[in-house]
């Protein structure tokens, strides 16, 4: 079982600064003659996948969550909403 769900846009952001940081790491220890703006576009380029990535993500799982809300019908949507969330009984007063 997951520990936790799966999120694409933080691998390629991770990742993207990944690979600038070890470019920089590179550069740094003489093994390359690095321009300075070269990670800019780096950085910022896998940012922006990044983001486009995440929401793309969040809007498919929020669209499957409604699919599958969907196709369960009135009445077990009303049968789970009156025992809470967990499924247990409410307490009576």
């Amino acid at each position: 079982m997951l520990r936790h769900e799966f999120q694409p846009g933080k691998l390629i952001a991770g990742a993207a600064l990944s690979v600038a940081g070890v470019l920089y790491a590179v550069d740094v220890a003489g093994n390359g003659d690095l321009p300075w703006w070269t990670l800019v576009p780096i950085v910022l380029g896998g940012l922006g996948v990044a983001a486009v990535v995440g929401m793309s993500t969040v809007l498919w799982r929020h669209a499957r969550v409604a699919r599958a809300s969907s196709s369960l019908g009135p009445s077990a949507r009303g049968a789970r909403g009156a025992r809470g969330a967990r499924g247990d009984v409410p307490p009576r007063d």
